[in-house]
């Protein structure tokens, strides 16, 4: 190993913590920007008169699902995971952020601009055109989020190998959560003190802010591989014997596919990711409203009775990933927060109008959205080989993304059919629940392949 290869830049901890910064900026924007129109929903639904759009709640719930139609229907979210595996982290990065901010300008376009009373028909819902624009740069803006999410764990992997990798991912995964959390705060005051669109421009500034700190991260990593002895992007070339000796590991080969496909553990992951997320991202999307009907909170705070859950992520995330670390009982973690957060669920269902109770149950949530992220993510690598990895994150996060896209469509059908919220909380309720039972298949096949999810990470 030559001395170059020995020293390299990520050796430096000021400059992979620099890194890690810079990364997680731009995830943040992202995250910051994906939740920027939920608390937004009251207001997209008033007249045009009164300063809204005129939308339905079957309008506002296909919006809400449309960031994931391209990564799911036209498979984009798994050709993600080739983009970045063929032409590496520093040119898919910065596509991710191109098109982040190309969608929200599209959104930006969809709600301004007046279109009278033309309307199109997709999927079978008959849309204003408004809709139908802001629903399309969402769905834009969704592959460059799934792609930049994919993109920036493998930065992380290639800066933090043998470092503090763990840890980089924890406070990385924290600050997209305050991404989300920020949001879900401060989106409803800003439009209704200037316009509706502003939250909207103040998104489209911050994913130009995230594009150009990745731009600052790409100076760095080609200075990563000039540190190993490397002139030119080992991601990127076809000679192999410049690379790292690990660096042809991460190489994709189609035959990953078939290892990954043929582990039943894989697929129980994946089918609790699908239920448990359904059951937490799209609720985010329509709980500032849930918070103004339901609880008769001032829709300007009620975006922080929804941010409650991801600004408790942000603490407790890596807390619980510290604990599994120490004491292992991943999967009895992944158990609890999925029961917890179905009994949430089922608590916004009933006739319960007291709005300390509907902090309460935020709170409940909180917790329980911390606990199966922390101890689920963690768990991946010991069923999957680590050549393997990369496919199968990209496989997971793909599956995840029909729960993404369809419960939003029934929930806010639901919530126009029954406006007291008992449908759609049901519907949210039993998702979880499923997402438990699913958390139990987990555990037995665990003790009959013996995988060691319930093992301590630290080994002693």
């Amino acid at each position: 190993m030559t001395e170059a290869i020995r020293h390299r830049l990520n050796d430096s901890p000021f400059a992979r913590w620099t890194v890690l910064i810079i990364v997680a900026t731009a995830m943040m924007m992202g995250y910051f920007v994906n939740d920027v129109m939920s608390p937004l929903e009251t207001l997209l639904e008033l007249p045009k008169s009164q300063g809204g759009l005129g939308w339905t709640p079957s309008d506002y719930g296909f919006f809400s699902g449309a960031g994931s139609f391209i990564n799911v229907f036209l498979l984009m979210l798994f050709f993600s995971g080739l983009i970045l595996d063929k032409m590496g982290i520093r040119f898919t990065g910065v596509l991710a952020c191109s098109l982040m901010a190309l969608g929200t300008l599209l959104k930006l376009y969809g709600v301004t601009t007046d279109f009278g009373t033309a309307e199109i028909v997709i999927f079978g819902f008959q849309l204003p055109m408004s809709v139908a624009i802001a629903s399309l740069g969402f769905a834009v803006f969704g592959v460059g989020y799934e792609m930049t999410g994919i993109t920036v764990s493998k930065a992380m992997v290639r800066w933090f190998t043998g470092h503090e990798l763990a840890l980089s991912m924890g406070i990385q995964l924290a600050m997209a959560r305050l991404g989300t959390a920020a949001a879900l705060s401060i989106s409803a005051p800003v439009a209704r003190h200037f316009a509706l669109s502003t939250p909207l421009l103040v998104s489209l500034a911050f994913l130009i802010i995230g594009l150009l700190a990745f731009l600052v991260f790409c100076v760095m990593d080609r200075k990563l591989d000039e540190s190993e002895g490397q002139v030119l992007d080992c991601e990127q070339s076809s000679d192999q014997s410049t690379c790292p000796s690990d660096s042809s590991s991460e190489e994709f080969h189609w035959g990953d596919i078939l290892v990954t496909l043929r582990n039943p553990g894989f697929w129980l992951i994946t089918l609790f990711c699908v239920l448990f997320y359904s059951a937490v991202s799209p609720f985010l999307k329509f709980s500032t409203k849930l918070m103004v009907m339901k609880y008769g909170v001032d829709p300007d705070i009620a975006g922080f009775f929804s941010s409650i859950a991801p600004f408790g992520t942000i603490l407790m995330t890596p807390l619980f990933g510290a604990i599994y670390d120490r004491y292992g009982k991943g999967v009895t973690l992944v158990i609890t927060g999925a029961l917890m957060l179905t009994a949430v669920h089922f608590g916004f269902s009933l006739p319960m109008h007291s709005s300390t109770i509907a902090i309460a149950l935020m709170v409940t949530l909180s917790i329980g959205y911390s606990l199966a992220p922390a101890a689920l993510w963690p768990c991946v690598p010991k069923i999957i080989p680590l050549k393997c990895l990369g496919t199968a994150y990209s496989m997971i996060f793909f599956i995840q993304n029909f729960g993404r896209a369809i419960i939003p469509m029934f929930v806010g059908r639901a919530n126009e059919t029954d406006p007291t919220y008992t449908t759609s909380m049901l519907i949210f309720g039993f998702t979880a629940l499923c997402a438990a039972v699913t958390a139990i298949g987990i555990l037995l096949i665990d003790k009959h392949k013996q995988y060691g999810l319930q093992l301590p990470n630290i080994k002693k």
